[in-house]
């Protein structure tokens, strides 16, 4: 039996584009596992819509006791490729790291991302640096909440610019 204060918060690493696979099987074998996933666009046939993609592409989280489960198994889980170890211990996450994480999910279970994933498009925003700082302009998409594309009037007309998602705040 698992002790509370005993259980750590351990890395997976897993096959290519096996993430779901992975969380599926560690789950089977009654691993309390997590794969935190965000709100991205995936376009197709000319549609847009929005998928779950995996934060950590390639990573699943493992919360377990390393005394008292037979971690080993995890590596000869269909989908996973090894669990992260130094020499032959497993190496824990730093405590807090996957609970700030987790506490930043929405009610669908995807994590909300920075400054982007607060801003709806349509909304007003001012650059914070680079060649455009300190314009405004309305915000017409979020990529994945890495990048962000806005419009700007300059000379006249509208000037669609990407820019880091880190760079944009609401006007």
């Amino acid at each position: 039996m698992t002790t509370a204060a005993a259980t750590r918060w351990y890395v997976v690493h897993t096959q290519p584009n096996g993430e779901v696979r992975a969380l599926a099987n560690l789950l089977r074998q009654d691993f309390h596992a997590w794969l935190p996933r965000y709100r991205g666009r995936r376009r197709h046939a000319g549609r847009v819509d929005d998928v779950a993609k995996p934060l950590f592409p390639r990573y699943v989280f493992v919360a377990m006791d390393i005394a008292q489960q037979r971690w080993r198994a995890i590596n000869s889980t269909f989908g996973v490729s090894h669990l992260v170890c130094s020499g032959d211990r497993p190496v824990a996450v730093p405590a807090g790291i996957v609970e700030a994480i987790r506490a930043r999910e929405d009610e669908r279970g995807w994590i909300r991302l920075g400054t982007a994933a607060t801003l709806l498009p349509g909304a007003q925003v001012r650059v914070l640096d680079g060649a455009f700082a300190d314009h405004h302009g309305l915000l017409e998409a979020a990529d994945d909440g890495a990048r962000v594309t806005i419009l700007l009037d300059l000379l006249g007309r509208q000037l669609r610019v990407a820019l880091p998602a880190a760079s944009v705040v609401a006007a």
